[in-house]
């Protein structure tokens, strides 16, 4: 079986290696299309184009393969709120603090959440120096199985993710519920993309001329999701996450807002599709209730997280444990809710790359691999 599964994997990188995606000649081919588009945009609109990625990994890719530098002054790309550990607000890291400093838990998280501070500059990681039991998973049902192995103990998972993660969320608390995992449950900060969306056009928070939509969130939800978007002048593409995708999809944007098309073109065909993976949305749909969610920096969006239903709400651990959410100050001179909105630069920030760096970051847009402050600290870009 191995020595299959090393072909396979051998067949597909040879595969991809001889691909369009990593084509140079014709990333330079869709670069000068675009520039010549943006001379157009500017002469119908007397400024430049600007165009927000709402993908983390978007964020990071566009960072590493220098396409913004590339087209600097042609294109203006902003990053949006496209970073789940970024968005989760500063109310819901201090619940998640004071959980596990009142109670005697195990709290398991993915990676990214074990160095965003609360309103007094507490992690889950200073919560290890008190001694407190905090771990790194991959995955809920890793928790589920630290749960089976320790049934003495009730363990946390803290819930923080986009549609992408909620799927497999969803499922490990279905077979808790179904095999009688009871001291296991989930710290339900799930944010949903459309109505973060729905919130930047509605308020027309800064100015944006086109959306490229994530690639991962889409693959679960559908292109359908963001039907609602050809209410507004705003075309927008579903990208896939090589430089090709995004240099494509910046070229097809630029064309449709030129011809005055708000259509959804979904780039990523290869990947999604309208309806979604429906699998996924099934399990979502049973397990989770739509409700009210925080943004950071934001304030609530009507309809924007994620909650369990009356069948699953025994997996609340913030019901489990009565511990409220409160309202919180951002950090003295932060700027991540601005970032996060597009409305401002990472470099804008005074904090960034001097007091604020990965290894002691001051807001969650440098802490989390898919934020744009650590994106641009990563990749050295200035501008």
């Amino acid at each position: 079986l191995l020595k299959l599964l090393k072909k396979s994997m051998n067949q597909i990188n040879e595969i991809f290696s001889s691909s369009v995606w990593s084509n140079p000649k014709i990333a330079i081919e869709i670069v000068k299309s675009i520039k010549q588009k943006a001379v157009i945009f500017k002469r119908k609109y007397l400024r430049n184009v600007y165009i927000m990625e709402v993908c983390g990994t978007h964020t990071m890719s566009i960072a590493k393969s220098g396409i913004r530098d590339a087209l600097y002054e042609y294109v203006n790309l902003i990053s949006g709120p496209g970073c789940p550990v970024c968005v989760t607000s500063q109310g819901e890291i201090d619940s998640i603090i004071e959980l596990g400093e009142k109670n005697d838990v195990i709290i398991t998280t993915f990676g990214d959440m074990m160095k965003v501070k609360g309103t007094l500059g507490k992690s889950l990681s200073s919560l290890r120096l008190l001694n407190k039991d905090v771990r790194v998973v991959y995955s809920a049902m890793d928790a589920i199985n630290i749960a089976c192995e320790n049934p003495s103990k009730e363990v946390v998972f803290v819930g923080v993710g986009f549609e992408t993660t909620a799927p497999t969320i969803a499922a490990s608390v279905k077979y808790a519920f179904e095999n009688g995992v009871r001291n296991f449950s989930i710290v339900p900060f799930f944010k949903l993309v459309p109505p973060a969306l729905k919130y930047l056009v509605d308020f027309k928070i800064g100015v944006i001329d086109g959306f490229i939509l994530p690639g991962h969130v889409s693959v679960i939800i559908g292109a359908k999701s963001y039907d609602f978007l050809r209410e507004y002048n705003i075309p927008s593409v579903i990208s896939g996450f090589e430089p090709l995708d995004i240099l494509r999809s910046i070229d097809i944007l630029l064309e449709k807002k030129i011809n005055n098309q708000n259509e959804i073109i979904n780039e990523y065909s290869r990947a999604v599709n309208y309806e979604g993976n429906k699998n996924a949305l099934k399990v979502m749909e049973e397990v989770f209730s739509v409700v009210d969610s925080r943004w950071r920096a934001v304030g609530v969006i009507k309809y924007s997280g994620y909650d369990f239903t009356k069948k699953y709400v025994y997996f609340n651990a913030l019901k489990k444990f009565n511990v409220k959410i409160k309202d919180s100050l951002e950090p003295k001179d932060c700027l991540c809710g601005m970032i996060l909105l597009g409305l401002k630069k990472p470099s804008d920030c005074p904090l960034f790359g001097k007091r604020c760096r990965p290894e002691d970051a001051v807001g969650p847009c440098m802490v989390s691999s898919e934020g744009a402050c650590a994106a641009w600290y990563k990749y050295g870009v200035k501008r």
